[in-house]
């Protein structure tokens, strides 16, 4: 099925760019074939060891897909081969520095906090708002893009590499000016734990970017244990010579991998961020529509993307989570549940009772960092996110679908 999504108009520039890229060979001027990229990335970096072959049949998937079913414009097969290629490179660097520092492996992960939930549920402004606490660490943009070498504390916020980060994740926002309304992007600021994990080629991330349905497929028939692993192992090197406390992590895909999670991360904390799933369903939808139009003209398929965008698909997964809190499959004392209607409302009493919950202090700088960021970031700073609610009685039948999990968490409508 075709969405009801409109593209946004675009800059002239893109728009001139696409239309020169047309009577082009692009795909022999922009070459996304796995060896000349693997060959490529080690040439750039002087490394060879790509690590453990795990990731090795996603990359082949996910580059079958881009060819034969995306449908990049120029431009977008150059913003593509960059991202392919930071990817490869951020493998190449992790394993030359456990290959050069082998002690890295020894490191712990020691309570980390996990933000969840949702996409578009809030679960971003909370996880920059405990990132001005200073006994959280979280990884920014610029050591996920380039984690080696790895990052030390002295040149932590001078480091070379930010500037030339700070240019690629604000290109998007050039490209589609309306994102920036919709995610703030920036070299210092954190990122998603689905954006680090593009370097194993088994992320959320990928079909989040591109409409590749083959990939989305096989990606839902997957075992995580690997891509969650991988994490793991490039948190350690990102702390080894910048210790953090505690990692600050946040992606809204955890809440479908909590078994996953739990089994990688066993003493992590998990916030869970609800908001009315009708409301913010629509707002994925906007939100997908425009990543794609970054790269490609065709239209958005909503249907392809099922796992992602239908009412009943998005109902099984937060119904999911009921189910493993009512089977005990997961530690529910290490689940902190996180009302957006509250963090919207009230948002300094719904963090300070979020801490005691979790049974941590929250200091007055961290509080007086938190409310600064505040006022710094009103709602709706960037431009105001628009998007359709549907009408009535859809919305009326989507509200059925998600009662249990509505009912369970108390999370209140919205519509």
């Amino acid at each position: 099925m075709k969405s009801s999504w409109t593209p946004p108009p675009r800059p002239d520039w893109v728009q001139q760019v696409i239309d020169e890229g047309r009577h082009m060979d692009i795909r022999s001027l922009v070459p996304l074939q796995a060896e000349e990229l693997m060959a490529t990335a080690r040439r750039n970096t002087g490394f060879d060891d790509f690590g453990s072959d795990e990731w090795l049949e996603g990359f082949h998937v996910f580059l079958k897909a881009l060819e034969e079913e995306a449908d990049l414009h120029l431009l977008g097969r150059l913003m593509t081969r960059s991202d392919i290629l930071r990817w490869l490179e951020a493998r190449l660097g992790i394993e030359a520095a456990y290959a050069e520092h082998p002690a890295i492996d020894e490191e712990e992960i020691e309570h980390p906090v996990f933000v969840t939930g949702l996409p578009r549920a809030g679960t971003s402004i909370l996880f920059e708002l405990l990132a001005q606490d200073s006994q959280f660490g979280s990884p920014r943009n610029w050591e996920m893009m380039f984690p080696y070498p790895p990052p030390d504390t002295a040149s932590y916020h001078s480091d070379p590499r930010i500037e030339r980060c700070q240019h690629l994740v604000t290109q998007w926002s050039r490209v589609v000016p309306t994102y920036a309304a919709m995610h703030e992007m920036g070299a210092n600021i954190p990122n998603e734990c689905i954006v680090a994990m593009s370097c194993t080629f088994l992320t959320e991330n990928l079909p989040g970017q591109y409409q590749i349905p083959s990939y989305n497929a096989w990606y839902y028939q997957q075992d995580l244990d690997y891509a969650y692993a991988y994490y793991k192992r490039m948190l350690k090197l990102l702390q080894w010579r910048n210790p953090r406390r505690h990692w600050l992590l946040k992606a809204p895909s955890h809440l479908g991998n909590l078994r996953v999670l739990f089994r990688t991360f066993p003493d992590a904390r998990v916030v869970i961020t609800h908001r009315d799933p009708v409301v913010a369903q629509a707002s994925v939808t906007n939100l997908l529509g425009t990543l794609y139009w970054m790269r490609s003209s065709q239209p958005f398929d909503a249907g392809a993307f099922e796992n992602l965008m239908t009412p009943e698909a998005g109902a099984a997964r937060l119904n999911g989570v009921v189910d493993l809190l009512r089977a005990g499959a997961v530690p529910e004392q290490q689940l902190h549940n996180f009302l957006y209607a509250q963090l919207v409302d009230q948002p300094l009493d719904a963090l300070q009772a979020l801490y005691r919950e979790m049974g941590l202090n929250l200091e007055p700088a961290a509080l007086q960092a938190m409310q600064g960021y505040l006022q710094q970031k009103p709602q709706g700073k960037f431009g105001r996110h628009q998007y359709s609610i549907g009408e009535q009685e859809e919305n009326a039948r989507k509200r059925q679908l998600f009662q249990r999990y509505q009912h369970y968490f108390k999370v209140p409508d919205e519509v």
